[in-house]
């Protein structure tokens, strides 16, 4: 097949032959589904300091919500028009980016993911992550051992309070904590929220507080017995416990979560969330930039999926629950483990 003379330059720029050699003429770009959740702040925060140890050129875009993928398409299109060799983004909705990354890929240019998978996974070359099932089986064991002595004889009464559809890192997260909680669920690789008649109440809050808080609220108008809360980001955690207080309800349902950032762990703290487990946004995206940098140098791409850890974060220990206190969380919150 003849090539064309652009698609022969633009082979000829991301060919090992042309690779950067110097660190300066390195660019790279981060693609967050947010800049306003501080999961993906930290994540900014790991990548701009990776480029500053390496001497590098960092380029960052981010969605408007979690499912802005018509904004990160177009940042995809523009940070490669700029140079950039590697992208690191954390994908809004994991199918729609594919065809901008497979464009940008047959060009010569790495693709790594950082949280969240692309669909199909294949789409990227690397996926650097939370172990997204185990996290949500680490919060669901906690609370299969913390809900017998903090409310004896209570049947479960379960609300769901999701991200949002279509999010592999969310059915992951909730089809895990079904399965540690011992409930029949789907496996990790399942992209259907699983359900079973212990959960009352279930619905999508985008993982912010405002729609945690209103969720949550609508859930105990119809089920006020609810007893376990699970909820799929500590944003959402912390509206679902505003909801509980105003209603009274506060000291009447335990919430578990998953994060591990700096204000979800100070609610652990505090006891507004029972336990949550801690992932590092900040590792993802430092790891990020060093296979960047390794590729634009000696023309090696990172693959496969790269587990960058999850810890159960919890005051009140459960037997045979490996946990760190509040504390330890805090001081590794979103950070390197």
């Amino acid at each position: 097949m003849k090539m064309s003379r652009s698609g022969l330059l633009m082979a000829m720029l991301f060919s090992p032959a042309a690779l950067a050699v110097n660190n300066d003429a390195i660019t790279l770009g981060l693609i967050t589904k947010t800049d306003t959740n501080p999961f993906f702040q930290k994540m900014k925060e790991g990548a701009m300091l990776g480029a500053t140890v390496h001497g590098v050129k960092l380029l960052t875009a981010a969605g408007n919500n979690d499912n802005d993928y018509a904004t990160q398409v177009s940042a995809i299109n523009a940070m490669v028009a700029a140079g950039a060799t590697t992208l690191l983004i954390t994908p809004g909705d994991s199918r729609m980016v594919v065809p901008a990354l497979d464009h940008v890929r047959a060009m010569g240019v790495q693709v790594i993911a950082l949280d969240s998978p692309t669909d199909p996974i294949s789409a990227a070359d690397a996926l650097f992550a939370t172990d997204n099932y185990r996290a949500g089986q680490m919060i669901g064991r906690y609370a299969q051992a913390a809900m017998p002595l903090r409310f004896p004889g209570q049947p479960l009464k379960i609300a769901m309070l999701d991200l949002s559809p279509g999010q592999p890192v969310g059915a992951r997260r909730h089809n895990g904590f079904m399965s540690g909680l011992g409930l029949n669920a789907g496996g990790a690789e399942a992209g259907e929220l699983s359900t079973a008649g212990e959960i009352v109440c279930m619905d999508y809050t985008g993982g912010t507080e405002t729609l945690g808080r209103d969720v949550m609220a609508a859930c105990l108008k119809v089920h006020p017995d609810i007893n376990l809360v699970y909820t799929g980001n500590e944003l959402a955690a912390s509206g679902a416990y505003q909801a509980l207080k105003a209603a009274g309800k506060n000291n009447d349902a335990m919430i578990v979560s998953v994060d591990g950032g700096c204000d979800g762990v100070r609610n652990v703290q505090s006891g507004a969330i029972a336990a949550t487990a801690q992932q590092y946004p900040l590792t993802m995206a430092a790891m990020g930039v060093d296979a960047a940098v390794a590729y634009a140098k000696h023309g090696k791409k990172a693959s496969g999926y790269v587990d960058t850890g999850v810890t159960l974060i919890a005051e009140k220990p459960m037997p045979g629950q490996p946990s760190k206190n509040a504390q330890a969380g805090l001081e590794a919150c979103f950070g390197a483990k």
